[in-house]
């Protein structure tokens, strides 16, 4: 009996000790400068996306510059690259819904099929490509060393 009192009393006491350091665990002591790694972060990839709706802008004529246009018509060919057509055509939706042009994605997306496979170790590669093709939708493929000359073969 007594074995069995002094099992809950020390139950209790390490339940007590929890509640009572669980506040003082949770808190960081470095919240200030985590958020403010994080907001500088955020600034940095704020300041891109306006840049590249500025340059859609200055570089297209109608509405496919506009930031809206832009920003769901990239979504909508990446979504396509990335054969997720279900959610692709959701964002084709919205992207009607917007007025923007149908044929800007067609035309983007032909261009980020002719520029070939992009490279699977940069991840930012298809962003990079589907922006370049969104701005100026009539670029050449880029020549690769393999497609410029092929290697002759012989039959023996």
């Amino acid at each position: 009996m007594r074995l069995a009192c002094s099992r809950i009393v020390i139950a209790a006491l390490g339940a007590m000790s929890v509640v009572i350091a669980r506040p003082a665990l949770s808190q960081n002591a470095d919240a200030k400068p985590a958020d403010q790694r994080g907001q500088a972060g955020d600034n940095k990839d704020n300041r891109k996306k306006v840049d590249e709706y500025a340059e859609a802008a200055k570089m297209l004529d109608g509405p496919a510059a506009n930031p809206e246009c832009v920003w769901l018509g990239r979504r909508v060919v990446g979504l396509l690259w990335r054969d997720d057509l279900d959610t692709a055509f959701r964002h084709l939706d919205l992207y009607d819904r917007f007025a923007c042009p149908g044929g800007h994605i067609e035309v983007t997306f032909r261009c980020l099929v002719r520029q070939g496979d992009l490279d699977p170790k940069a991840p930012d590669a298809l962003n990079v490509r589907v922006h370049s093709c969104w701005i100026n939708p009539t670029q050449e493929p880029a020549a690769t060393p393999s497609a410029a000359a092929p290697a002759p073969t012989t039959n023996r």
